[in-house]
C-alpha cells in the first residue's frame, strides 16, 4: 500500500501561494494513467481517473483491469465512481484505497442512461442517498483519505448551497461544482456568479468546472469565483499543455505522448493512443491530413505519419518533470469482489454464465470514431456522440 498524498495539504499549499490547484477532469475512456502522466508534465496538479461504474468494478475483473491502472508516480490521483447505493460505492472505494489518494462520487452525469439507472444527476434529486454514500465511506476510511463529490448547479442556487453545506457535514474533503445545470449539459454559458455564491457559502475547498479552454479561462474562473481549484476536461484533450499557458498542443507534447506509449505499450490500447492524438492534433493538421490520420489503425502507421508530417524538418526536444513510473500490480481482495459476483444485475443469472457479461474493451478498433470531433468539457460526463458502442 502506498503512502496517501494529503489532498487537503495540496489545497492549503496553493492557498498559501495565492494560487489554485489545476485539475484534470474524470473523462470516460480518457484520463487514464498515460494521459495523467502527460498532463502532469504540463502543470496539472491533481488528476482524476475516468468515471468508473462502481457496480461493474466490483463485479467484473475485466472492468477492474481495464478501467483502473496506476504506477509508482501516479499521484495525487482520485478515482471517480458512479454509484447509486452505498454498498457499491464503499466496496469499490475499498478496492482502490491502497492505490489512490481519494475517491469521488459522480453526481453530475446528465446522460439518459445514467439518469435511468439512478446514477449521476439523478442523485441530485435524492440527496439522502448521496449523504448515505458519503457518510458510509467516511466511517470506514481514514480522515486523511479524500472523499469528494462532483455535482452540477441546481436551477435554484439556494438549493445548491444547502446541498453542499449538508455534504460538508457528512465529511467531504472538497467539492467540485460544474457551473451548468442538468438541462444545459455542456452547452450554454457557465454560471460564474452561481459558482461564486456556492463557494462563499462553503468552508471546504471548492473546485470550479466548466468552459475552460485555455489558461486564461482557468485564471479568470479562479479570480472571479475565488475557488480552490479549477478543473478542465475537453480543453485538456485538445491541448494537454493547457495549464502551462501554451495555446495549442506543442510538438513536444505530441512527442512525449509517443514516448509514454513506448515505455509500456502493453498497457495502452491503440484506440486510447490514437484518439488522444486526434484531439491533440485538431489545430495542427490540415483538413486533408485529418482525413488520413483519423483512419489509421496501427501504432506503426500513426507514428510513421507523425514522424513524416510533423517532425521531418524539425528537432523536437522535451524533458520529463514526471516519469510514467513502474506499473502497480493491483490486488483486489476476494472477500469484497466475491460479494458482488454472484449474479448479474441485468439478467439475474450467475455472472459466469450470463449473456450480459460482455465487457471487452479490446474489441474496438482503429476506426473507433472517424466523424466530427466535438472536444468540449462535457466529455467528463460522456456527453458526446463520438462513441460507437456503449460503455
Amino acid at each position: 500500500m502506498k503512502e496517501i498524498c494529503d489532498i487537503m495539504e495540496k489545497f492549503a499549499d496553493a492557498k498559501i501561494n495565492k494560487t489554485y490547484l489545476k485539475v484534470c477532469a474524470p473523462m470516460v475512456r480518457y484520463s487514464k494513467v498515460h494521459f495523467r502522466t502527460l498532463v502532469r508534465n504540463f502543470n496539472a496538479d491533481l488528476c482524476f481517473t475516468p468515471m468508473i461504474l462502481a457496480d461493474s468494478f466490483c463485479q467484473n475483473s475485466k472492468a477492474r483491469a481495464n478501467e483502473f491502472m496506476t504506477t509508482t508516480t501516479d499521484f495525487p490521483v482520485i478515482a471517480q465512481f458512479a454509484a447509486n447505493n452505498r454498498d457499491d460505492f464503499v466496496d469499490a472505494s475499498k478496492l482502490v484505497y491502497p492505490y489512490v489518494d481519494g475517491v469521488d462520487l459522480n453526481c453530475g452525469c446528465p446522460q439518459k442512461w445514467a439518469m435511468k439507472d439512478g446514477y449521476g444527476c439523478s442523485l441530485l434529486s435524492k440527496p439522502e442517498i448521496i449523504y448515505d454514500i458519503v457518510k458510509g465511506l467516511r466511517n470506514v476510511l481514514p480522515n486523511k483519505f479524500s472523499i469528494s463529490v462532483k455535482i452540477r448547479l441546481l436551477n435554484d442556487i439556494k438549493k445548491t448551497v444547502i446541498l453542499c453545506q449538508q455534504l460538508e457535514k457528512c465529511g467531504v474533503t472538497f467539492l467540485t461544482i460544474h457551473g451548468r445545470t442538468i438541462a444545459q449539459k455542456s452547452s450554454g454559458p457557465v454560471d460564474i456568479n452561481g459558482l461564486k455564491e456556492v463557494r462563499e457559502a462553503l468552508s471546504v475547498p471548492m473546485v470550479a468546472n466548466g468552459g475552460v479552454k485555455n489558461l486564461n479561462d482557468a485564471n479568470h474562473l479562479y479570480e472571479v469565483v475565488k475557488c480552490s481549484g479549477v478543473m478542465a476536461a475537453g480543453g485538456l484533450l485538445s491541448n494537454p499543455a493547457l495549464f502551462s499557458g501554451i495555446t495549442k498542443t506543442p510538438l513536444s507534447c505530441v512527442k512525449m505522448w509517443m514516448e509514454l506509449k513506448n515505455k509500456n505499450i502493453e498497457r495502452i490500447t491503440f484506440q486510447c493512443y490514437h484518439h488522444h492524438l486526434v484531439f491533440m492534433l485538431e489545430k495542427v493538421l490540415t483538413k486533408q491530413q485529418k482525413q488520413i490520420f483519423n483512419h489509421l489503425s496501427t501504432f506503426e502507421s500513426v507514428d510513421d505519419f507523425i514522424l513524416n508530417n510533423l517532425f521531418e524538418n524539425s528537432i523536437v526536444d522535451f524533458h520529463y518533470k514526471h516519469e510514467l513510473g513502474n506499473f502497480t500490480e493491483c490486488q483486489f481482495p476476494d472477500q469484497i469482489t466475491m460479494k458482488h459476483c454472484t449474479k448479474c444485475r441485468t439478467c439475474g443469472k450467475s455472472v459466469h454464465y450470463c449473456v450480459c457479461n460482455k465487457y471487452d474493451y479490446s474489441t474496438t478498433h482503429g476506426n473507433f470514431f472517424i466523424s466530427h470531433i466535438n472536444a468540449d468539457d462535457g466529455l467528463d460526463y460522456m456527453d458526446s456522440n463520438i462513441f460507437d458502442e456503449p460503455i
